[in-house]
């Protein structure tokens, strides 16, 4: 993997340990020469990352739509910032220019960001990992919710296990490094579109 899109909340959250693991991540990312995309903020988070990134000697590319610039500040240090006109063109923009994706603990635009891309390879759209840094247990509630999809016969269990989860950044790596998209697509081929 050459490049990474991480989704996770412009706020820090209650807990230090979002924090703390969002620079680990951006230093480990650095640290094995994978390139960091993001929504381009040096704020919460998204700031956290990045600059775990470039502190660390990696690259950054920011991906962040004109609208947000205001209240979103956008980070002067990025290796590249990339300005969008739409939300969509951001998740089009950071999916084509990643090789897997990577949500921490965010809010309602982390949660839409990281379904929009399960639900794209679900569609055999893409065939990248998609996966979950579970930081004290952040997603457990996520994650029980997507079992209960699969009891109550709403989500093929195959398509669950498209979600990668750990709460250990270098074991997350390993499996999405290692990760084999389903046979099985949903409906479509990206060649039907």
């Amino acid at each position: 993997m050459k490049r990474i899109t991480v989704f996770c909340g412009s706020s820090f959250g209650t807990e230090e340990i979002y924090k703390e693991q969002a620079v680990i991540l951006g230093k480990t990312l650095a640290e094995q020469n994978i390139e960091l995309v993001y929504g381009g903020a040096n704020v919460g988070l998204m700031g956290a990352v990045a600059d775990g990134v470039l502190n660390n000697g990696g690259k950054a590319i920011g991906v962040l739509p004109n609208f947000l610039r205001s209240k979103e500040i956008a980070h002067l240090g990025l290796t590249e910032l990339i300005v969008v006109e739409s939300m969509h063109e951001r998740k089009t923009k950071m999916n084509d220019l990643c090789d897997g994706v990577i949500a921490l603990p965010g809010g309602f635009g982390t949660l839409e960001e990281l379904f929009e891309m399960v639900t794209w390879a679900q569609l055999g759209l893409h065939k990248k990992p998609i996966a979950i840094l579970n930081i004290n247990g952040f997603y457990n509630s996520l994650i029980q919710l997507t079992e209960t999809m699969v009891s109550k016969g709403l989500l093929k269990d195959v398509n669950q296990q498209m979600l990668l989860v750990s709460d250990d950044i270098d074991d997350l790596l390993d499996k999405m490094k290692n990760y084999k998209a389903p046979t099985v697509g949903k409906w479509i081929a990206k060649e039907e579109l």
